[in-house]
């Protein structure tokens, strides 16, 4: 039996399969509020044959946006707009639904990617805001942040406690906090972005703490049985930050929690991180994750092919893969990796007919051979 197609249990959640659709920001909402481009694409990939699909980083305050254009839930209406799209996808969507909350911290009012030269630029004149971070340590072509003041920690901690209730109320199956990639929980774990001398600066413990108040926050306010997991960088891929061991350490303390699962990432911190790109790369961090825990564990990043994802899963580096790109490419990422691994794809009552063993001449052609 194929592994990435055998199901998991999360808390109390059953999934059908290993594959999940990473989150993907598409700078698409207006005030933070989803569109019908959400609807179309969110929909599109609730079919994909993945098991489960996580709606993209979405701000759990108008600042903690990357862009304008950011997808959030901190209003009534964010979460109005959102419950259209999250309706819709249940009602006609094969997978279970998640969403990734979080903050940008320091490279929040950043341009849209289309509109910059690069990836990330910084937004000017009058549409720019002023944004935070645990230090006023500025990422590369970025403003100088503020440094967050107890008063801020607070806020933007009982923003997330906020974002969680009405994620929970709009019937998301599963939460993931955003910790990686350099936005505001990741700054508060490295060294490199985080020099502050209080209870959340300086040691390892103390740069682990409101990652961990958070999550238990969250935890405590979330339907029990409901997973809530955590995206990490497991490597800043610079010398002097966070390194495979000390994301063990913080993988270990929020299995002391009540984390449900953890995503391995990398990177993200700073533009002058080198990182060595490959298929799979960042599979070891997740593997040094699952062999130091009992934390079910994402492996993210380059992962293309469907043999790769199996070997993957059943070399035991990681209990579940997430694709994000390939499936933009090929929405239907799911069902051609089961094929291709002989396992049953999700597939809508509505697409039944369009199953490759009831309409592909060389499947057809085959079988009479054999």
């Amino acid at each position: 039996m194929s592994q990435l197609f055998s199901p998991i249990r999360l808390g109390n959640l059953d999934l059908p399969n290993r594959l999940v659709i990473a989150p993907m920001c598409q700078y698409t909402a207006e005030d933070g509020s989803a569109t019908s481009w959400h609807t179309m694409h969110l929909g599109t990939l609730a079919n994909s044959g993945a098991g489960l699909l996580i709606v993209e980083a979405t701000a759990v305050e108008a600042i903690g946006r990357i862009t304008h254009g950011c997808l959030g839930l901190w209003s009534d209406a964010n979460e109005a707009a959102l419950r259209t799209v999250v309706d819709a996808c249940r009602k006609y969507g094969k997978a279970k639904l998640g969403i990734q909350l979080g903050h940008a911290g320091r490279k929040a009012s950043s341009k849209r990617p289309w509109e910059g030269k690069t990836l990330q630029d910084p937004v000017d004149g009058a549409d720019k805001w002023e944004t935070i971070g645990p230090s006023a340590i500025a990422m590369s072509g970025h403003p100088m942040p503020k440094a967050m003041s107890a008063d801020d920690i607070k806020r933007v901690s009982d923003a997330f406690v906020m974002a969680t209730r009405r994620a929970d109320r709009l019937g998301f199956d599963l939460i993931e906090l955003h910790a990686a990639h350099g936005y505001l929980l990741h700054t508060f774990l490295s060294p490199l972005s985080n020099t502050r001398t209080d209870q959340y600066g300086g040691s390892r413990e103390n740069r682990f703490r409101l990652p961990l108040e958070i999550m238990q926050r969250c935890r405590d306010v979330f339907t029990p049985g409901k997973p809530l997991g955590i995206r990490v960088s497991a490597t800043d891929w610079i010398e002097g930050g966070i390194t495979s061991e000390d994301t063990v350490a913080f993988a270990r303390e929020l299995e002391k929690i009540g984390c449900d699962f953890i995503d391995v990432s990398t990177g993200g911190l700073d533009l002058t991180q080198k990182i060595t790109l490959g298929p799979g790369y960042q599979v070891p961090y997740a593997e040094a994750v699952k062999r130091a825990t009992k934390l079910p564990t994402m492996a993210v990043g380059l992962i293309t092919d469907p043999v790769q994802a199996e070997t993957i899963l059943k070399e035991g580096k990681a209990d579940m893969i997430a694709i994000a790109r390939a499936a933009l490419d090929d929405p239907h990422w799911g069902w051609h990796a089961a094929y291709a691994l002989d396992a049953e794809p999700l597939v809508p009552v509505q697409y039944m007919r369009a199953g490759l063993k009831l309409w592909s001449p060389a499947v057809r052609h085959a079988k009479k051979a054999s």
